[in-house]
């Protein structure tokens, strides 16, 4: 089977990403606690798709999506990590201040992201934008231990996910139509 005949990954991956992405963040702007569902959001869709959609996109010959669905999909598995390791093994839970700095660098690595979308789509180009202002606000909420940036950041998580979950869906919709039914902005 030829690249050329493989299906478009990039939905699954960016829904993976968009869906887990509003969960957590409808958690971090205070509508409910953190449960089960965004632990496992954040293992199956999050996690497990996004590397599924990344290792097809290397087979497609995609560098930068296979490198930001992978990435992306191993920050997942990463964040659950974090999250449940100190409950279930004797492993010291993360201080807020090097949770910041997990945050930091993955803020920094989206920011590289987000020049590569330079040539990209507008939405694609929003969708890393508003990543790494969330990484940023997270970053800086959890460093200063400061609720309401944290709040914040779930705002504008819930908009960088729901961002995601768009162009998803304009992807799928626009090659089943096969025109543009849903505007993605394609660069000049």
């Amino acid at each position: 089977m030829s690249a050329n005949n493989i299906a478009n990954p990039g939905p699954l991956g960016l829904m993976g990403f968009g869906m887990t992405t509003i969960l957590l963040n409808i958690h971090n702007a205070g509508f409910f606690p953190l449960t089960s569902v965004i632990l496992s959001m954040g293992i199956f869709y999050g996690g497990i798709a996004q590397i599924i959609a990344g290792i097809f996109e290397y087979k497609k010959g995609n560098t930068f999506a296979a490198t930001a669905f992978s990435s992306y999909g191993l920050f997942w598995l990463s964040l659950v990590g974090l999250l449940m390791l100190p409950n279930i093994a004797s492993v010291q839970a993360t201080s807020a201040n090097f949770l910041a700095v997990y945050l930091a660098l993955w803020g920094i690595f989206t920011l590289f992201m987000f020049i590569g979308t330079l040539k990209a789509n507008r939405v694609l180009q929003f969708v890393f934008a508003s990543l790494t202002v969330l990484f940023a606000l997270l970053a800086i909420g959890n460093l200063y231990e400061n609720k309401t940036i944290l709040t914040i950041a779930g705002f504008e998580g819930i908009i960088c996910g729901a961002s995601a979950f768009y162009l998803a869906m304009a992807e799928v919709i626009n090659e089943q139509f096969g025109r543009t039914i849903l505007p993605i902005g394609h660069h000049s």
